[in-house]
């Protein structure tokens, strides 16, 4: 049984910060984030609709923000309801601020163009999985590079790659880290998963003073606090990105007002409806319907996770806390997540930047990897040039250079990708 006691730790990787009596060592966890490079590239990558000319629409910043706002609301909500069960010396705002942070952060390690940059990893590795030099590399050291995933990529930045490489990272709280790390699982096992072997020591270390078992070599239990992360973010994405469809015309606005309402019945319907109607401005109505909506969906997953919390401490708990709630609610995030699949996700605009951006990442990987496997080469050596010496990409091994190569590129804005895919390819040559 996981013990609150153990999985609150405030003792941070690496060397101790220096007391400050104006902050808790979560605040400070949250400040370091929102003032790394890292956090500020998500300004610059694609949530769902990339390079909108829409200023309204998201980014993955603003995504990361508005999640962990919600975040911070579940877990103070959780906090008054299970409070007797935790200890003295942590209260209701360094509750929040853990799962705050979490949530800040559970997406600084997505690369460009979103889960289509991610596809287009993976599938390069697993194509040339065989060929030279790829065959020396070992099946657990390839496994990160065929299952590479944003979660993983995210720990790794947070505990290695920002602020002091090679030397504790951005050096968060045990507790923190814990409560970002969705997937407790080394790549080796597939995707998705939110470790990669690099980092595998570092967690080893961070589970072990948060009382997290490993269950297996390389397969550790959930801390509690990432199943209200996850929440949080379920939340935001879905409803969130139907509010943008809303913006962009991908949805009406009669289809927008029955996805939302239909998370009410009853005298609670009524009320909202009466509400919505003496708004005049349909947008408006709109952002009203989707703050409750979110309301909603704050009040069920705190309840769903007070009613399991002895579950999710025994590590019994199956599934996500969104899929727990009540059948009005639950029903009615289905249909949204429905019709998300079907006029969001796959339509023109967003599939046809996938196709691009998984063309700009299948090549920046190819020519990189043969950039730091074929070192002698002219071109290969202006290509390294490029990178920055935050990023280890001259290591002594192989497989050093290769995550090296995943760190620069999964560190790229869309922006910026697609600008060195177009220079690479002479199409953005200045002019004399």
């Amino acid at each position: 049984m996981l013990q609150w006691d153990t999985l609150l730790s405030a003792t941070r990787y690496g060397h101790p910060a220096d007391p400050d009596p104006n902050r808790s060592d979560f605040h400070r966890d949250y400040d370091r984030i929102v003032f790394s490079t890292a956090f500020r590239r998500l300004g610059r990558k694609t949530q769902v609709h990339p390079f909108s000319v829409n200023d309204h629409v998201h980014s993955r910043l603003t995504h990361s923000l508005e999640v962990s706002s919600v975040g911070r609301s579940l877990a103070i909500t959780v906090y008054h309801l299970i409070k007797k069960h935790l200890p003295k010396y942590v209260n209701e705002y360094q509750f929040g601020t853990i799962v705050q942070s979490a949530c800040l952060a559970h997406d600084i390690g997505n690369p460009p163009f979103g889960h289509a940059g991610e596809a287009a990893i993976r599938e390069w590795f697993r194509k040339n999985r065989h060929s030279a030099p790829m065959s020396e590399l070992s099946d657990k050291e390839i496994a990160d590079f065929e299952n590479f995933d944003g979660n993983a990529q995210g720990h790794r930045i947070l505990s290695k790659l920002e602020y002091h490489f090679l030397d504790g990272g951005m050096r968060l709280t045990y507790a923190t880290i814990g409560s970002m790390i969705k997937y407790p699982r080394l790549a080796y096992y597939g995707c998705p998963t939110s470790l990669f072997r690099t980092e595998a020591e570092l967690y080893r270390e961070t589970a072990e003073i948060l009382g997290i078992p490993e269950i297996e070599n390389g397969v550790w239990a959930r801390h509690p606090l990432v199943y209200l992360m996850e929440a949080a973010d379920d939340i935001c994405y879905e409803i969130m990105d139907i509010e943008d469809a809303h913006k962009l015309k991908l949805l009406t606005t009669d289809e927008t007002r029955q996805l939302l309402l239909g998370f009410f019945d009853g005298t609670k319907r009524e009320r909202i409806l009466e509400r919505m109607n003496s708004l005049e401005d349909v947008n408006e109505q709109i952002v009203y319907l989707r703050s409750c909506v979110i309301n909603c969906l704050e009040q069920e997953c705190s309840r769903v996770f007070v009613e399991h919390e002895e579950e999710i401490l025994s590590g019994t708990f199956e599934g996500s806390l969104i899929k727990h709630i009540s059948d009005i609610p639950r029903l009615a995030y289905e249909r949204c997540a429905d019709t998300a699949e079907h006029k969001i996700y796959h339509c023109k605009d967003v599939v046809d930047i996938e196709i691009a951006g998984y063309r700009v990442i299948t090549t920046l990987t190819d020519l990189m990897v043969k950039a730091v496997t074929n070192t002698d080469k002219a071109f290969s050596r202006l290509l390294i040039s490029r990178v920055s010496a935050q990023y280890d990409i001259k290591a002594t091994t192989l497989y050093g250079r290769l995550m090296a190569v995943l760190d620069y590129i999964s560190g790229m804005t869309d922006v910026f990708a697609l600008d060195l895919y177009r220079k690479i390819n002479g199409m953005s040559l200045p002019i004399v």
